[in-house]
């Protein structure tokens, strides 16, 4: 698929048929230009040639049907990952923003991969288009997005929020801001960055340790970007927007599960402003998820400790979709 010549191509033809292309794109979600029967002829072959719909994607179907994984090829023949995440009354889509991940995260797989390249705008778009044209087979529709997949967001700042915006615009995708999440290890420049835009979508941090030691040993990058600076960094965001902060804490047994961390992630996530994510970690090597009393446990003292808390739900594990796991390199799945 490729969306980065749409503008080039129409901008010799009325006003009114950009319009009508993106309708056709985003809204109808046409595959095929022989399909836009709105269309001069002439232009639809323009088009057909030079600005493809066509979206190369493998699917992945969870037993329980409640995932579908997609791992989909570019034009240069890399390829990432999303997700579609069935809950009873949404469909979420979870996008990738690059492929491979600079980060090297020690509990995500992404990260085991290495960093290939950033993905473009279009490609991006292209992943959520995937999916809307999955449930309009089924009289469904995407109605949440998270960039929560692949790579890091913020640092593809400007993909990603080229990407936003064409699905936010009401005359493109049409997706509601509140209804898109983006979340970052901690980029403190770019939380700043998205403080400053029009666009107030949701934001995540990827916390996981609350003591600078600890989440250096999981996350390399807290040494340029330790807890200090980001809660500097969100506590701008805060007063700037007032919106809330989502901090994700994914539970490892005997690493960041101890009861004197849950006492430290109360003290950070205390407030109307912050809600601490519980996710249970997802099987990629060398750690093991919390047991479950570990985390119920773990819970009450963030919530005694007057903190927001919730659960994540679990899913994909089964076919390598969930979170944490996502990972591809050299044409085959990593285990």
């Amino acid at each position: 698929m490729n969306l980065s010549n749409l503008n080039e191509i129409l901008k010799s033809e009325p006003a009114y048929r950009t319009k009508q292309a993106k309708k056709l794109i985003y809204q109808d979600l046409i595959e095929n230009w022989s399909d836009a029967t709105t269309l001069p002829r002439e232009l639809r072959g323009k088009l057909d040639e030079k600005c493809s719909l066509s979206i190369e994607g493998e699917i992945f179907i969870s037993s329980d049907k409640r995932t579908v994984k997609a791992l989909i090829t570019f034009s240069d023949g890399l390829k990432a990952e999303a997700v579609l995440m069935r809950y009873d009354k949404r469909n979420t889509v979870c996008v990738s923003s690059q492929i491979g991940c600079p980060l090297g995260c020690k509990f995500c797989a992404t990260g085991k991969m290495g960093f290939k390249r950033n993905l473009d705008f279009s490609e991006i778009v292209e992943q959520v288009l995937f999916f809307a044209r999955y449930l309009k087979k089924e009289n469904g529709k995407v109605t949440n997005i998270v960039f929560m997949g692949m790579g890091e967001p913020f640092l593809n700042y400007e993909n990603v929020i080229g990407a936003i915006k064409i699905l936010n615009n009401k005359e493109e995708f049409g997706l509601g801001a509140r209804h898109i999440s983006v979340s970052t290890i901690g980029i403190t420049e770019g939380i700043k960055k998205l403080s400053q835009e029009k666009i107030q979508i949701n934001l995540a941090i990827s916390l996981h340790a609350c003591r600078n030691t600890l989440r250096l040993e999981i996350i390399p990058f807290n040494e340029k970007y330790s807890i200090e600076k980001i809660f500097k960094a969100t506590g701008d965001y805060i007063k700037k927007t007032g919106k809330k902060v989502m901090l994700e804490y994914v539970m490892i047994k005997d690493v960041n599960d101890s009861d004197q961390d849950a006492e430290m992630l109360a003290n950070l996530a205390r407030g109307y402003f912050y809600v601490a994510n519980l996710i249970l970690y997802n099987p990629t090597g060398i750690f093991k998820p919390s047991p479950k009393a570990r985390v119920e446990k773990f819970k009450e003292i963030l919530i005694s400790g007057g903190a927001n808390v919730t659960e994540r739900y679990r899913f994909g594990k089964e076919i390598k979709a969930a979170c944490g796991q996502l990972a591809y390199d050299n044409g085959k799945m990593l285990s």
